[in-house]
């Protein structure tokens, strides 16, 4: 192992703050990559790396105060090589002016730098080099950002905070969406003001956001669940309560396992699929206070009483506002059933980021020919949603069909 210390250039005066750490134990960085920002009166300035390798240790921390010959941090230099000007690059850090440029004549400024639009930002921004750098590569203006740390300044988060709130304005979503209008409804008549629970704020920013990037596509059809009925009323007059749903539970998992593509997510570039191998069924709550998704784990591993018995327990958990974040989380494929209330058809929003959602209605008999006759099968109305990036058309079709069919014919092996 061959260390080498990161120290502090001349800063041209006396200590200045350490207002931001750009790299973390255990990263690799090259030549010239900024590990620490300073700041001074007047100006702010990364250290850069002098070599390339690995960050083995940081030696200071935001808030402290350093001067010129101060370690900032070590870097593991094995397997790696020292750029030959590293003594240039010590002497020169990079600066960053953060108050008002003094008054040069315009004849001495690059007629190719203009003082403001995407890429380069008014002298008077009060942001690191790092910021600036992530503003530059993602196209953002730091001139309308109010900075939320000391003096203003702006930070990482706040360019973060700047590009989710932007998401469908034309900033990210490819959608430019008109701003809703202001319209004073007491002129029409009576009104009542009432806000929205956390919980329904949440949901519909969660929504909104998957309605808009994810291409959906409804697929229906119905499955003939007459037998499995029966079946399930003849537990319940033997004393074993199950609800519908967990036969659909382990119906769906069977589908899963014959079409892995909707037992998956896209990783975050959008470039790969990754394909589970655990069953994790997340169901809709309608509970007081807005729609909760709690998880069942494993459900290819449990039996239908188990089955029942954890999600009746996790619907009242859901109910009393008891949910935990981990009780939501890992899903692969959530089933949202409004079979207690009613309708024939609807189309659920795919629950990111998983790739598919089933939506249950209403079952009611109906007349189904059976070769010979029209015979009174009850038939239970299914929605399947899917993100059109990972499934078609036709393998959606496929799912659905084969799903009606584990409810009419392979109910009693599933369990």
């Amino acid at each position: 192992m061959s260390i080498k210390d990161i120290i502090v250039p001349d800063v041209g005066g006396s200590d200045v703050d350490v207002i931001e750490i750009l790299v973390a134990v255990g990263d690799t960085v090259s030549v010239d990559e900024g590990l620490v920002t300073l700041e001074s009166d007047k100006a702010s300035m990364d250290v850069p790396a002098t070599v390339a390798g690995v960050i083995t240790e940081i030696c200071v921390k935001a808030g402290d105060r350093i001067g010129e010959g101060a370690v900032v941090a070590k870097v593991d230099m094995s397997g790696a090589e020292v750029k030959p000007s590293t003594e240039a690059t010590q002497s020169a850090p990079k600066q960053t002016a953060t108050a008002p440029a003094s008054n040069t004549p315009a004849a001495s400024k690059p007629s190719a730098a203009p003082q403001t639009n995407a890429n380069n930002f008014k002298d008077s921004v009060y942001a690191g080099p790092a910021v600036r750098r992530i503003a530059r590569e993602f196209g953002i203006d730091l001139t309308q950002i109010q900075g939320t740390s000391e003096k203003g300044r702006i930070s990482k988060g706040d360019v973060q905070l700047y590009v989710r709130n932007n998401l469908g304005k034309g900033n990210g979503s490819g959608f430019s969406l008109p701003t809703a209008p202001v319209i004073d409804f007491t002129k029409f008549g009576a009104i009542e003001t009432k806000a929205l629970s956390k919980i329904n704020k949440l949901t519909g920013e969660f929504l909104h956001r998957n309605w808009l990037t994810i291409p959906h596509i409804t697929q229906f059809n119905d499955a003939d669940i007459t037998e499995m009925e029966a079946f399930r009323q003849e537990q319940k007059a033997l004393g074993v309560k199950l609800t519908p749903i967990v036969f659909v539970m382990k119906a769906v998992v069977a589908a899963l396992k014959q079409f892995p593509r909707f037992n998956a997510s896209l990783d975050a570039t959008g470039s790969n699929l990754i394909l589970k191998k655990y069953f994790n069924i997340g169901v809709a709550v309608d509970t007081p206070n807005g729609l909760m998704v709690p998880v069942i784990r494993d459900v290819d591993k449990k039996g239908l009483v188990e089955l029942a018995t954890e999600l009746g327990a996790i619907s009242q958990k859901a109910r009393e506002k008891g949910l935990s974040p981990t009780d939501m989380q890992g899903g692969c494929f959530t089933i949202s059933s409004l079979g207690g209330i009613g309708g024939t058809a609807f189309t659920p929003i795919v629950n990111a980021p998983e790739v598919a959602i089933l939506g249950l209605s209403k079952s009611a008999l109906k007349p189904v020919w059976n070769g010979k006759e029209f015979a009174a099968r009850l038939m239970l109305p299914m929605s399947l949603s899917y993100d059109h990036r990972v499934i078609d058309g036709a393998d959606g079709a496929r799912f659905v069909v084969f799903l009606a069919e584990a409810m009419n014919e392979a109910w009693n092996v599933l369990i």
